[in-house]
Parts: C-alpha cells; structure tokens; sequence
C-alpha cells in the first residue's frame, strides 16, 4: 500500500497514472486518478484506457466500490460536466460521496470551463484547484492544441552525431542511432495519428514510416510535396497503403496528371492554396480537421527548419550518437531561416534525458514565448517544395 506525503505527492502519481493513456486515448486527454480514504491512506487509482471508453474517475471509483463514501479523489484534470460517449463524471463523483476533491487543472474546452467543479462545489464537496498545475496542464497540452487551436501536437525527431551532423557530406546517414534508440522511435510511431516528412526522404530513404511493431494506433502517413512526384508505384509507401494510410499535400500548382496518378494508387490527395509549395500551417489544419491529436515529424533539414520557422513545433525528441563526422558539408538537423541571434534564455523547457543503448535521448518542448534576444523577422517561411 503506498504511502503519500503531501497532495502534490498524490496528483505526481495520478500523472505518471495518466501517461499510461498516451496512444490510446486520443483525440481525448490523458487523465490520472487517485482516491485516498480521510486519513490519507491509498484506496484504489485508476487513469482514462481508451477513446470512448470510461474516464479515469470512473475506472478508479468503480474499483474502489462503497469505500470512495467519505474519502478524498485526486484528479489530473476537472471531471466533466457534460454528456458525451460516457455520462458526467462530474455526477458520478457526486454520487460517490467524496467528501473532498484535488483538481490537477480546470479543463480548458468550452464545453466544460469550470461547470464541473461548480458542480462538485455546490454538492457541498471540498474542492482544491491547481495542485501540481503546470505538470497537469502539460499533460493535457496536445488536447488543448487540438481544440483551441485546430491542429495536433508537432513533435520533432531526429538523431544526429556528437558533432551535430545527421549526414555525411555524400548524404549517407543509416544508422546513426543505435537499434535500441530506433525501437524507441517505432514505440512512438504506434502512439501517433500522424507521421510527416517530405519528398526528399521519400526520394533517398523510400521510407515505410510505419510501426513495427504494430503501436495502439496505426499512423496516417503524410509526404510533403509541392508537385506531387516523390511517390513511385513501387515505392514502399504505395506498396503497404493496405498497412497504412497515405495522405500527399500537394500545391495548387501540382499537374492533374500526377494528382490522378497518385488517386488511381489510392493515396489520398490534400491540394494547398499557394501555387507552388505546400504550406506547413494548411497541412496541419487539415490535420486537425481529421481530429490528428500527435503529429510526429521525421524529416530532413529543409522540411525541419520550416516547421521550426513558422512555430509549429511543439516537442522535440533528439537522438544524440556517440559518433563523429566532421565536414563542412556534413548536414545538420534543422535548416530553414532560423534565428537571428543567440537566445538570451532558454527556449526549450521541461528538459529531459535518458541513455538508450549507447546513446543519449534529449526530449523538450519548444517554449511558445519568442526567444529573448531574437531580432524581429519582417516574414518568416512556412513553406517546403517539392525537391
């Protein structure tokens, strides 16, 4: 039976809960739950398993049976207050008995803002808000993106040398990381919607983007390609479409002849506005618009940088080889305009590491304040063509 200091003990432990969740849960967030008797002794814990299937308030109290009468429930996120593929949880809390709840954060989405803890309060239930609320918050950070700003969560991978080079100067980079860090890479793969990069690595690597093995969530495939010409019949993409999904954006500009080429493969078409690129922001809202909560970026420099410059990546997971190349023609990870000086603070946050296998995992997100000592851009590029 576990023990717990303080409350933020408890709600630490209700989030490492909810994390369990990731992959699984999507487009809803991940949320942990504690209950502990009056006295602070651990009763039953539970967390949100599966998309449309009950929520971590739920699945803990049903555990915990007649003993949540009087007890204490420590929740990630505000229980809600609405109907929706399950029944109120905020009404099932109720009708446990608690006599105290501790609320990571309030859930931000319309429907709910605040209306399930009103309800707790005026069932005479105690209600503390904001207990742990950063790691909360973050926890639910790519649902929030989702919903207020119609896009998934980006996140960023790459692996690259000591030396900060993901090719050689003749382009060759297979492997860099080592087979434990590329496990890692197909574990995250199976617990994203999508998977991006662009043409280019579709033309050098004829990538399978796929996860293997097969993740709790199959990914749809996105290629980047202004003219729509990266793909080829044999092709890996278009060879396991009956694993997976493909989606190709293309520009305006793309020629009706390889648009009904890439449609008589089956692969689905996305056509962008401008008339000879294909914009980073319109992808990601087409994206969203088929409710795509994680986007896993895997691409090169070029396809990197303008996801960087237009701030569209949200989260970073880098691979750190204990490898040197050297060579000024030598690659490195992220391209695009960048910025213009030195940031005189941090702007990544939440920064953690790990060894696997021989190699050092760096993950962050990227801060969504513009970096302290970054000059002012006029313009900045949000696009990536074909080649």
């Amino acid at each position: 039976m576990r023990a717990f200091a303080t409350d933020s003990e408890v709600m630490q432990h209700a989030i490492s809960l909810a994390r369990k969740g990731f992959g699984f849960v999507a487009p809803n967030p991940m949320v942990g739950a504690v209950i502990l008797s009056h006295s602070g002794e651990w009763i039953e814990e539970g967390f949100h398993q599966e998309f449309g299937k009950a929520h971590a308030e739920i699945n803990a109290i049903s555990a915990a049976g007649e003993r949540t009468h009087g007890a204490q429930l420590f929740v990630t996120l505000e229980p809600c207050s609405h109907f929706g593929k399950t029944p109120p949880c905020a009404d099932a809390v109720i009708a446990a008995g608690f006599r105290r709840v501790v609320i990571g954060c309030q859930d931000s989405a319309p429907h709910v803002a605040g209306r399930g803890i009103q309800k707790l309060r005026d069932a005479g239930i105690e209600v503390t808000v904001g207990v742990c609320e950063a790691e909360a918050k973050r926890l639910v950070a790519p649902f929030e993106m989702l919903i207020h700003e119609r896009r998934p969560w980006v996140h960023a991978k790459w692996a690259m040398t000591l030396d900060g080079r993901v090719a050689t100067y003749t382009g060759h980079s297979q492997w860099i990381s080592c087979d434990q860090s590329r496990a890692w890479v197909h574990e995250l793969r199976g617990r994203v919607d999508a998977i991006i990069t662009g043409a280019g690595t579709v033309r050098s690597d004829d990538c399978l983007l796929t996860a293997r093995p097969q993740g709790p969530r199959t990914a749809l495939r996105v290629v980047m390609d202004s003219t729509g010409e990266s793909l080829t019949a044999d092709c890996q993409l278009v060879k396991t479409l009956d694993q997976a999904p493909v989606l190709v954006c293309v520009s305006r500009g793309c020629s009706g002849i390889a648009l009904q080429r890439l449609q008589q493969w089956g692969v689905q078409v996305f056509q962008t506005t401008a008339p000879d690129h294909v914009d980073v922001s319109e992808v990601l809202q087409e994206l969203g618009r088929r409710q795509c909560t994680h986007a896993l970026l895997e691409a090169g420099p070029r396809l990197l940088g303008a996801f960087f410059d237009a701030g569209k990546v949200d989260e970073v997971h880098v691979f750190v080889a204990p490898k040197l190349i050297g060579g000024v023609r030598a690659l490195s990870p992220v391209g695009g305009e960048g910025l213009a000086r030195i940031p005189d603070n941090a702007n990544l946050t939440h920064v953690q590491t790990v060894t696997i296998g021989e190699d050092l995992l760096i993950e962050a997100d990227v801060s969504r304040k513009p970096p302290v000592g970054d000059l002012q851009r006029e313009s900045v590029s949000s696009t990536i063509h074909g080649s």
